[in-house]
């Protein structure tokens, strides 16, 4: 069973990034689940069911959010009426939308869950004991369980995948928008790796604009943060290999691509 995951797509550019290479990664990797984190995916802060629809026919069958999931208010709209797009688990009780979907994979059953951490995000529900009660009622159906962790502090990042290691098939980290290099098999059997990373803007600060991010820092004014709509881009993603049985991970690979390190077919 093999998963591929793509990172915080950042607005157009990363839209774009995926539209192109997306197809390309499915026919190198032939993924049996395709997930995409698409919380920026609506000019860097939400999503929209026109994006929603681009994304899933880009070639998702997921698509996780995190703490912008509320940005873009269209999305009331439709997050109840989309199976496949979770928001974090997390959420209070009576939130819209759901935290975990579970999808048949060539005839295999694979969770989705979208869990969001709490360190210098908004205090919401605590993800450890949520993940706890998740775990209980998603391991009746299937062993294979892949976690989109959304959290700023590696620290809670590194304590999650540790918490649920022998749990859960994987634990990928979401939202600092930089990929990290730690990707491993925790000695359990689950797939950690603290941050997948961005799609999207290459040259700039997290995806947006660099100039106004380094304006902020210097000046410690207020500035509006945009995200430019012209020039380099990268894409970022994680493939990860699964026993369909166990749920196990037996590997992890990290994908990044951008000029300097090109797309090989």
């Amino acid at each position: 069973m093999r998963i591929l995951f793509i990172g915080d797509v950042v607005s157009s550019p990363g839209r774009e990034m995926v539209q192109e290479y997306v197809p390309k990664l499915k026919k190198k990797y032939h993924p049996d689940v395709t997930i995409i984190n698409g919380e920026n995916a609506a000019g860097g802060r939400g999503i929209t069911q026109k994006i929603y629809r681009q994304l899933m026919g880009a070639g998702a069958q997921v698509i996780t959010m995190g703490n912008h999931t509320w940005d873009n208010r269209e999305i009331f709209e439709f997050i109840d009426d989309t199976p496949a797009l979770v928001r974090p688990a997390n959420y209070p009780d009576g939130t819209p939308g759901k935290g975990y979907t579970i999808i048949n994979a060539n005839g295999v059953e694979v969770a989705v869950v979208n869990v969001m951490g709490r360190t210098f995000l908004p205090p919401i529900d605590c993800p450890f004991r949520k993940i706890d009660d998740l775990l209980m009622e998603i391991r009746k159906r299937t062993p294979l369980i892949f976690i989109d962790f959304h959290a700023e502090a590696t620290s809670e990042k590194q304590a999650f995948g540790w918490y649920v290691d022998g749990r859960a098939s994987a634990v990928v980290g979401t939202h600092t928008h930089v990929q990290t290099a730690d990707n491993r098999i925790l000695p359990e059997g689950t797939a950690y790796m603290t941050d997948v990373g961005m799609t999207g803007p290459y040259d700039h600060i997290l995806g947006m604009d660099r100039e106004a991010v380094i304006r902020k820092f210097v000046t410690q004014l207020p500035v509006r943060f945009e995200v430019p709509k012209v020039g380099r881009t990268q894409l970022s993603g994680v493939v990860i290999d699964l026993d369909k049985k166990t749920g196990k991970a037996k590997k992890i690979n990290r994908i990044l691509i951008n000029e300097d390190q090109p797309f090989f077919e």
